[in-house]
């Protein structure tokens, strides 16, 4: 199955990680692994997979800039952050 990163799946990848790492955040205590292994499951790989790709060309446009990644990294961005303060709006209206 051939994935081919668009703003579509970053905004996927955004949601995901502003929605699941707050909920995860109080649960990881202290142990230094577990921080780890969060990161990599919640931020790292889903970000790697839905907006940088695996076999992306190394088009590089003016001034060696691939837009194009630029914008999907903005997008999902911009989606976590809007995730997260959701996430906290919600907790704090449930209060």
């Amino acid at each position: 199955m051939k994935l081919t990163p668009t703003p579509i799946t970053a905004v996927i990848a955004g949601l995901f990680a502003g929605i699941v790492m707050p909920l995860v955040w109080p649960r990881l205590g202290d142990e230094t692994l577990n921080w780890v292994f969060a990161f990599l499951l919640v931020i790292a790989l889903p970000m790697h997979v839905l907006v940088v790709g695996f076999n992306q060309p190394r088009d590089a446009g003016q001034g060696g800039l691939n837009r194009a990644l630029i914008k999907r990294v903005a997008i999902w961005l911009a989606s976590a952050v809007a995730a997260v303060a959701a996430v906290a709006l919600m907790r704090i209206l449930s209060l």
